[in-house]
């Protein structure tokens, strides 16, 4: 990782990556994409289509217990109907994310210039994820599976985030959320041992969120160099702790119950498992190399990220 100088760091607004962008042009950018490149699920695809018969809900490989000895036990059958659980679980942890993604968003924008292409685009993301839940909510209630919420405690861990996060902190925290996804929806949608419909919701997202990563890499670059020290070094603790228990909601245990599965047994493998770690750490790869390249993995934040399992 290159280190900058104080100095050469506010000279011009650079990082380790060269120069930052215009603000105002990245945006517009981004706007342009946007007009050219939404979609509105409810008439982009076909929601009157049965599942089709022995299809997978979600690629099989990026299934928790996917390797382990259970899944080794498991028949044909159990293993797709877990599939269909572990992809409403995610897709239940997705529209958890996008609320908070939202109202931080909205924080980030609050006082800056409503005219600006920055804000406008802001709320151009704001009506993606407000159409991205709506989506996720029909998928799950598409299918024969309930609703997975996060854990009572992780609802209260968000709602202390989202009151004490920093801006950089904020745009950390989405790009978590959105890159380890993303990685898994770009694998899924062209696999054609996936249902049709997870394939056309995966494929939307993944458009759409390419805008939205682009929005918060260049603003969280921005964020680093100008925040003050005691920010930055927040930043890195918060998003470190993020990190942690992001890993941990990844995994709904209550899929396990629902599909059959001793809860217990099958959470301790899929904790265990040498290619669920792998899977996770390159599904985090291109995004921690960034905040190693911004300064965002450093000191306490490291560790942190290092014990989420993200971080080899």
């Amino acid at each position: 990782m290159t280190t900058l100088t104080e100095a050469d760091a506010l000279d011009g607004l650079r990082d380790a990556l060269g120069l930052l962008k215009d603000r105002e042009q990245v945006a517009q950018r981004l706007l342009d994409s946007s007009a050219k490149h939404s979609f509105d699920p409810d008439k982009e695809l076909d929601w009157d289509a049965p599942f089709e018969e022995g299809k997978w809900f979600w690629p099989p490989e990026l299934v928790s217990l996917y390797d382990t000895p259970l899944w080794k036990r498991m028949g044909e059958e159990q293993r797709i109907l877990l599939s269909q659980h572990e992809a409403a679980a995610l897709a239940s942890l997705g529209i958890w994310f996008e609320i908070i993604l939202m109202q931080l968003l909205v924080r980030h924008i609050y006082d800056k210039a409503a005219t600006s292409a920055h804000v406008r685009y802001a709320l151009t993301e704001i009506e993606d994820e407000c159409r991205h839940s709506r989506m996720f909510a029909r998928l799950i209630a598409q299918g024969d599976t309930p609703w997975y919420p996060v854990s009572r405690a992780h609802q209260q861990l968000g709602r202390l985030f989202k009151t004490i996060s920093t801006t950089p902190g904020s745009f950390t925290a989405t790009l978590l959320g959105e890159e380890v996804l993303d990685w898994m929806q770009r694998l899924t949608f062209p696999d054609e041992r996936v249902q049709t419909l997870v394939r056309g919701v995966t494929r939307i997202h993944v458009v759409e969120e390419a805008r939205h990563v682009r929005y918060a890499r260049e603003e969280l670059r921005r964020q680093m160099v100008t925040a003050p020290k005691w920010s930055q070094e927040f930043t890195r603790i918060t998003s470190g702790e993020f990190a942690r228990v992001f890993s941990v909601a990844f995994v709904n245990p209550d899929v396990y119950t629902n599909v059959g599965l001793d809860k217990r047994e099958a959470l301790a493998q899929a904790r265990a498992s040498g290619h669920r770690r792998e899977v996770m750490q390159n599904g985090s790869r291109k995004l921690t190399d960034f905040l190693d390249d911004i300064g965002v993995l450093r000191g306490v934040g490291r560790r942190l990220w290092k014990s989420s399992g993200l971080l080899a």
